[in-house]
């Protein structure tokens, strides 16, 4: 096999030698699988100059890994990975705080194929304005200007940030200069520069329970510590906020995920109020809000945040395009000295091509057509899946959070999920448990089941839910 170039962060002026850093690195690549059987490794002079070290440093690092049977070498044959038994951990509580037991069910689907995928976050991309979406990212590839061509500002284009603030007063009703936005690419991106510029590491987060995985995994790799607060039947459980005695806390109060649950404005109120009193600060993510589906939108938590102690997190992957990896962050004024100085260090993470298309796609109309056609054919399907779930399944389920977003949870009585996957598979169709967005996946109702709708068709949507039915209680037309 090939030479691998080997590239890890060294501390050269931290308390450990350079070559146990090494050796560290180069085990952990192989022991998570990285470096395969086989992989042979830089020569020790080859490596030494790549990372500007001396000869004796890299050969203690590989004396090291011989010595351990994680490589062996032969002569003239440099150094070559050994094959590394597979080790079975016994099953034990990790350390912290925040008691996080690992959910046994996987968010991700299996790869064999099925015709109905109730998938989470598919999108309908057959609806998309391709053509008009295509001649934006002609325009913006034609332009000669450095903005496009070059690294971009830090904070994202100018223009766009211009149009974000525009949309986001229009539409959530959250007033904002250009000057506070910041692009990012994806929601978990947005949370670790938050990590990063608010330096929360080490921090307690409060967040509700259940509550997003994506995030709580981007929280934990920071080093954050997770304080669950409790749903209550209307939202998140405010005075646990401050029992727990948490300064940070992340919410989705335009649609509560996974539950769905939309925050009533008096709760809205008290949460500002907490983030008063304990000097807190509000990571509203604000995920789906464009999609709600009875009564008059409710405004933004930033909407009605005169304090500053609110930071906005939106994206375009639900309203406008997964593929953009596109999110951005409305942060309090009182904040933007501190966080520019962190921030003129980062290079943009989103192509300045693809953020000068999507302002094109924004100015010229596109971008607030496609939301209002996509509200009227969710609508559609929102419709669709709770009238067949109500036709087909009656009394054996109960849905929960169907108010708003692209998803419902069921709560089929009585019944375990880990059965019913099963049993939706042999008819040809995927649904799938939301147990790995609880802290402890005991803690998930056993009968809970996830269905995402926005990737299907309302014909198939009715002919999934039907074959589900059958499925589960024997109920046939």
């Amino acid at each position: 096999m090939s030479m691998i170039a080997i590239s890890p962060i060294l501390d050269k002026q931290g308390n450990q030698p350079i070559y146990f850093q090494l050796y560290k690195y180069i085990r952990s690549q192989i022991e998570a699988g990285l470096l395969v059987e086989g992989v042979q490794l830089p020569a020790i002079r080859q490596l030494a100059l790549h990372l500007g070290v001396s000869k004796n440093t890299i050969e203690s690092a590989y004396q090291q890994l011989l010595s351990e049977g994680y490589i062996d070498s032969k002569q003239r044959g440099g150094y070559r990975v050994l094959p590394l038994e597979e080790l079975v951990w016994p099953i034990t509580e990790p350390d912290g705080t925040d008691n996080y037991m690992p959910a046994t069910v996987t968010p991700k689907a299996p790869l064999s194929n099925v015709r109905y995928d109730f998938q989470y976050g598919d999108m309908d991309i057959e609806r998309f304005p391709h053509e008009a979406w295509k001649s934006c990212l002609v325009d913006a590839v034609s332009r000669r200007s450095s903005d496009v061509l070059g690294y971009g500002h830090f904070q994202g284009d100018v223009e766009l940030r211009e149009e974000i603030a525009r949309y986001v007063f229009e539409s959530r009703g959250v007033h904002c200069k250009p000057e506070q936005i910041v692009v990012c690419a994806g929601t978990q991106h947005s949370v670790s520069m938050l990590c990063q510029i608010l330096s929360l590491r080490e921090r307690r987060i409060g967040m509700e329970e259940p509550g997003y995985s994506g995030v709580k995994t981007v929280l934990r790799n920071h080093g954050c510590s997770i304080s669950p607060i409790k749903l209550e039947h209307d939202g998140i459980h405010v005075e646990g906020l401050y029992t727990e005695e948490v300064q940070v806390a992340y919410v989705t109060p335009s649609h509560q995920f996974p539950v769905g649950m939309v925050l009533p404005i008096h709760k809205r109120t008290r949460l500002l109020q907490w983030a008063i009193d304990c000097d807190g600060l509000l990571l509203e993510d604000d995920y789906d809000s464009e999609f709600r589906y009875y009564g008059q939108p409710v405004p933004a938590l930033k909407a009605l945040d005169t304090a500053e102690k609110v930071i906005y997190m939106g994206t375009l992957s639900k309203s406008f395009l997964p593929a953009a990896r596109l999110s951005y962050l409305v942060l309090p004024s009182r904040l933007m000295a501190s966080v520019q100085s962190k921030l003129a260090s980062y290079s943009q993470p989103v192509s300045p091509i693809i953020q000068k298309a999507v302002t094109l796609f924004m100015k010229r109309g596109h971008f607030a057509r496609h939301i209002r056609k996509m509200k009227r054919i969710y609508h559609g399907k929102h419709k669709a899946v709770t009238v067949a779930i109500q036709r087909w399944m009656g009394e054996f389920v109960e849905v929960i959070g169907d108010r708003s977003g692209l998803h419902l949870l069921l709560d089929v009585k009585g019944r375990d999920s880990a059965e019913l996957l099963q049993l939706a598979e042999r008819v040809d169709c995927r649904v799938y448990s939301p147990v790995h967005h609880w802290n402890n996946a005991d803690d998930c109702p056993p009968g809970y089941i996830m269905i995402g709708f926005g990737g299907m068709e309302e014909a198939q949507l009715e002919d999934g839910i039907r074959r589900l039915s059958e499925a589960w209680f024997g109920c046939k037309s």
